[in-house]
């Protein structure tokens, strides 16, 4: 009890011997230059940083006028720091030849750390869906470890506990994607690295890949293989088919290789014909299906005409 008085002593004499304007600025974010060295990456950071041509921008403009927006880091216990967002920037210096970049030193916890760098990020112009997809995720995991630490509302704007909100809702409210779409994302997370980026190549669509998420671990490596050999990706109908065979036991090799060789729709060898010539046959305004119905039925009677004649 003595102990806890002392403490309540020593911060009542803090305040008396200095002024309000002294204890916000101590509480105020630092800028300071870091050598590049001293600043680490952050543990299993979802988004990628590419040596690409927008980064050979950005080292340009590094190189002309320096960096123009701090990083953010914060410092780890044994004084070193962690990256917690910049990191474009951190390597756009280095391949510009600087040795430190100019960084804002902020107190955060390991989930406030999470909040924070998938938030900057999510800004970005483009992010892949495997991006998305693990930031998502990451940020969900530490939302709902903060909502755990605590019974009070203080972990979260008040309100959102009493109106039952979960943690994935309270992410949509502040995210670009709604709840739906984040569930989705987050899915993709379980699929084999090699299929998540075909979805990151544009290869597979995102839907068909939210439902081959659901495939146990080996059959989305059948899959992976039996895509490869048949040199094709299943459509939605498709994904939905072999999920509905996993969820009942019986999505074998065979399986999964008979619902590949299925003709999809859009693999249908299509015959068109400019409106131009054929509209003259037709009254103005003639519907396109009516048209097309029209010269079926004048095809099958020509073909009728003529085997009439063959005889």
């Amino acid at each position: 009890m003595a102990k806890s008085n002392a403490s309540g002593l020593l911060t009542s004499l803090d305040n008396l011997f200095t002024t309000q304007e002294q204890r916000d600025a101590a509480k105020r974010d630092v800028v300071l230059d870091l050598p590049l060295d001293q600043i680490g990456d952050f543990p299993n950071h979802p988004f990628k940083v590419r040596q690409d041509e927008a980064m050979m921008e950005m080292m340009e403009s590094v190189q002309l006028h320096g960096v123009l927006v701090p990083g953010l880091v914060r410092q780890l216990a044994d004084g070193s720091y962690q990256m917690v967002s910049g990191h474009r920037r951190k390597l756009a210096s280095r391949l510009a030849g600087l040795n430190t970049l100019p960084c804002i030193v902020r107190d955060l916890t390991d989930d406030e750390a999470i909040i924070v760098m998938v938030d900057s990020n999510l800004q970005r112009e483009k992010v892949l869906p495997s991006e998305k997809a693990f930031a998502y995720r990451m940020k969900l995991e530490a939302m709902r470890r903060q909502q755990g630490e605590r019974t009070d509302l203080t972990c979260v704007p008040v309100g959102h506990k009493l109106e039952n909100k979960r943690s994935r809702e309270l992410l949509a409210a502040n995210s670009p994607d709604s709840n739906t779409q984040i569930q989705r994302y987050i899915r993709l997370t379980y699929l084999l690295p090699e299929i998540l980026t075909m979805v990151d190549d544009s290869k597979i669509a995102f839907r068909p890949a939210v439902e081959l998420s659901y495939l146990a671990e080996k059959e989305q490596r059948i899959l992976y293989d039996a895509m490869g050999h048949a040199d094709c990706t299943p459509s939605l109908a498709q994904a939905i088919k072999m999920k509905s065979f996993s969820r009942e036991g019986k999505l074998s090799e065979a399986v999964i290789r008979s619902i590949m060789a299925e003709e999809k729709p859009n693999q249908k060898e299509q015959f068109r014909i400019p409106k131009e010539r054929i509209s003259k046959y037709f009254k103005p305004g003639t519907p396109a299906r009516t048209m097309e119905d029209t010269i079926i039925k004048a095809l099958d009677y020509y073909r009728k005409r003529q085997r009439e004649m063959e005889r």
